[in-house]
């Protein structure tokens, strides 16, 4: 695993938004008195949604809510991969997964789109609006290649769809997430072929079925 740091551009201060706050005590109750500290990970990532990305002060504030050694939520935040630990993008973060199923489906082509667009992987676009970069498998292996932007996926993209979704996000749209050749699923391209017939799973079959009235034996 590659070592991940702080930025070095951090803001003077964080406060926890109401809701925010609000949300954090919530996770915090759902633990036994004394063990408060198990939600640092569900407030980690409400700070990150609050802010887009998590900074040193937040850790702190993070750490004070909870009564834990800041070095421990610092461990915490810098160990798994989705806090941010830099700005990140007003409009958009763009993850490309460049693993081996993506690979050979094309990532290498929506690798080249960011990079032509944005510059390197782990750079903020000189406009502000968009970071992006390269992450390992995201588990749509199924639907390559794809990309999380923001929230939700974006699969079986081609360089010419993805660089709609990217015009669209620098636009301040949120495209529909999902496949982008209109897939269900995972299932194949061109549609389903199996189950396609709705009521072999749907129950119109089972509530078809007359089942008799049987007599109840009577107990000793």
């Amino acid at each position: 695993m590659s070592v991940r740091r702080l930025s070095q551009t951090q803001p003077a201060s964080f406060a926890f938004a109401p809701k925010t706050l609000e949300d954090a005590r919530a996770w915090m109750a759902n633990f036994p008195a004394g063990r408060q500290q198990s939600a640092v990970i569900a407030i980690l990532w409400l700070v990150q949604k609050q802010e887009g990305w998590v900074c040193e002060p937040a850790i702190r504030a993070v750490a004070e809510l909870l009564g834990m050694p800041v070095i421990r939520v610092l461990e915490i935040a810098t160990f798994y991969t989705m806090f941010m630990l830099e700005p990140v993008g007003t409009h958009a973060l763009v993850q490309v997964c460049g693993t081996t199923p993506c690979q050979t489906r094309g990532a290498e082509a929506l690798l080249a789109v960011c990079k032509r667009r944005f510059g390197p992987s782990n750079h903020l676009s000189a406009d502000g609006k968009v970071f992006w970069q390269e992450v390992e498998c995201m588990g749509a292996c199924a639907n390559a290649p794809m990309a999380a932007i923001n929230d939700y996926y974006y699969e079986d993209l081609t360089p010419e769809s993805f660089e709609t979704l990217l015009d669209a996000f620098a636009a301040g749209k949120t495209p529909k997430p999902g496949s982008a050749i209109g897939r269900q699923g995972s299932a194949p391209q061109g549609g389903p072929i199996a189950l396609t017939d709705p009521a072999l799973y749907d129950g119109s079959l089972a509530r078809a079925i007359k089942i008799p009235n049987l007599p109840v034996k009577a107990q000793a």
